[in-house]
């Protein structure tokens, strides 16, 4: 699974990435800081299975009860008009994109950045303006990528060679698009009874339109919303697009300073503590005031909220803890919960046993749900939180 950070330059993308990954990616207010594509792993926050057991699980990734479980995150290059004809880092930034299941634009919120990523006045650039273009570069490239290959896709389908769908999802192959969601959308729109020759070039659009939104969905991360004198932008551009307001800049100050042991903060929480024993600089403390400001403001920075809300809500993810021993859910070194697995929440007992290991699926005899001690089948549909013992004949390679 890979999330994939996209958006015009200079409007916070490596700070975010930077935030989301603590590592550090290049930065800075000229276009194109970004060239090669940043790959770093982020976290999802979630309610540890562990919380309701007598003792807490003995997993890195759970802090008294609050389970991070990691997700791939790319920062690909800053977008400008014209990508899609190759202008900027055009084409390697919409190929490095569309390798996402799920796109987060960062877009600045506050309007200080112009539509080639240039720092203006807060506030004399329309965010929604970027939000436009950036859908509308996607469209046209699928639009090139389906018209370089459109004569000879209707050839085949008039002599009977392939199937619209097939054809379709075929020219699309790269952006892992499936048939079964090219067949969903021709359903939809009537047009699978109609000659592909025959359809308007509005219907192509719609088409290619629907069929991006659906393969791959965006959030928009409206980044520096703490310098907006107020939210209502956020409240407009909500009308039409999943919206988050953050601040990608906050989040990254308060986990260094959390990471240099000054506060008591994990990330998504709406307010952090100081720490009695620890005397902080001047410098330190107005920064610390400045944050105290934007979680007021803003609630939370968002940078969690982003991630959470991508992979739960818009992709549907469940979270399943696979154990080696059903009675003291550990595995063979009697470690509590040593694992936590993000699936789709049509995944059955047999997916889990595929994630483990190509060998353990191919095996797989059945499973016992830990928490109820009951055997179940390998078309058994998982649930969020499940703790599940896989039985199979083969082990490990």
């Amino acid at each position: 699974m890979l999330i994939g950070l996209l958006g015009k330059a200079n409007v916070g993308k490596s700070t975010f990435f930077s935030a989301a990954t603590e590592t550090m990616a290049q930065s800075g207010n000229f276009p194109f800081t970004t060239i090669e594509p940043n790959v770093g792993v982020a976290h999802v926050k979630v309610d540890c299975a562990c919380k309701n057991l007598e003792n807490r699980c003995g997993s890195n990734h759970c802090v008294d009860g609050t389970r991070f479980i990691p997700v791939k995150l790319i920062d690909v290059a800053g977008l400008v008009p014209g990508a899609h004809e190759g202008k900027g880092l055009g084409n390697q930034f919409l190929t490095d994109a569309m390798q996402a299941d799920v796109l987060i634009h960062v877009v600045d919120i506050s309007g200080s950045t112009d539509i080639q990523g240039q720092p203006i006045s807060i506030g004399t650039h329309d965010p929604l303006e970027d939000i436009k273009f950036v859908e509308e570069e996607f469209d046209l490239w699928f639009k090139q990528i389906l018209d370089r290959e459109w004569h000879k896709l209707t050839k085949e389908i008039e002599q009977k060679r392939t199937k619209i769908s097939e054809g379709l999802a075929h020219r699309f192959t790269g952006l892992g698009i499936k048939e079964s969601e090219i067949d969903k959308v021709l359903t939809a729109m009537s047009l699978k009874a109609k000659k592909p020759i025959e359809w308007s070039d509005s219907e192509i659009m719609k088409f290619l339109k629907t069929i991006r939104r659906s393969s791959k969905p965006v959030l928009i991360a409206a980044n520096k919303a703490d310098l907006c004198d107020d939210l209502i932008i956020i409240k407009e551009i909500s009308k039409d697009f999943q919206t988050i307001p953050s601040s990608a800049e906050t989040e990254l100050l308060l986990k260094k300073a959390a990471k240099a042991g000054l506060i008591e903060y994990l990330p998504g929480d709406d307010n952090f503590k100081g720490k009695a024993d620890i005397k902080l600089s001047e410098q330190q403390n107005t920064a610390l005031h400045l944050a105290k400001n934007v979680l007021t403001k803003i609630g939370v920075t968002g940078v969690q909220k982003i991630l959470n809300t991508v992979i739960f809500d818009i992709l549907n993810m469940i979270v399943v803890y696979p154990v080696e021993d059903e009675t003291k859910l550990c595995n063979k070194n009697g470690q509590v919960l040593p694992d936590a697995r993000l699936l789709h929440s049509s995944s059955t007992s047999k997916d889990l046993a595929f994630t483990i290991h190509q060998d353990i699926g191919n095996g797989f005899l059945h499973a016992i749900d830990a928490k109820t001690k009951q055997r179940i089948s390998a078309d058994h549909q998982l649930k969020n939180g499940d703790i599940i013992k896989i039985v199979s004949t083969l082990s490990r390679g």
